[in-house]
């Protein structure tokens, strides 16, 4: 008789693939849908670019540079490809969102990028899992 499953206080391997993979997708997509295609069509509309621009190379560089992060990068984890290296992007974002856009702001308006935050810091340590194209293409290689 198996014991466990879902309430036991331990965890397998298969959940913590399963979770990884739940995360990514739904940090990913989340961000995507909810702030990388909107920045994304800003930035290629008629419209003069105004972006908060704290590291004085332009609005412009610096909204391309958060675009890159929220939908390029967003992707990436959403697929679990080059997922740790995408995360850094993402983080760095986050980070910025928090704590330059919205340093002004009441806690309610941080507490969204710092939930994305610290989700893509768990995915960092967590890794894309099994899941993934990551792990797709590492076991592609290793019957090469």
């Amino acid at each position: 008789m198996k014991t466990g499953g879902l309430f036991s206080s331990g965890t397998s391997a298969g959940n913590v693939d399963l979770a990884a993979l739940l995360l990514r997708l739904t940090a990913g997509g989340f961000m995507v849908y909810g702030h990388g295609a909107d920045k994304f069509s800003k930035f290629f509309s008629d419209k003069p670019i105004e972006f908060i621009d704290p590291f004085g190379i332009s609005a412009t560089a610096t909204l391309g540079l958060v675009i890159f992060a929220e939908a390029i990068c967003a992707i990436l984890v959403a697929l679990g490809l080059m997922t740790r290296y995408a995360l850094i992007p993402l983080m760095c974002t986050m980070v910025y969102a928090a704590f330059v856009a919205h340093s002004a702001d009441p806690f309610g308006r941080k507490e969204l990028a710092l939930v994305y935050l610290f989700i893509y810091i768990c995915l960092l340590f967590l890794g894309p899992g099994k899941y993934s194209l990551d792990r797709l293409i590492k076991k592609r290689r290793q019957t090469v």
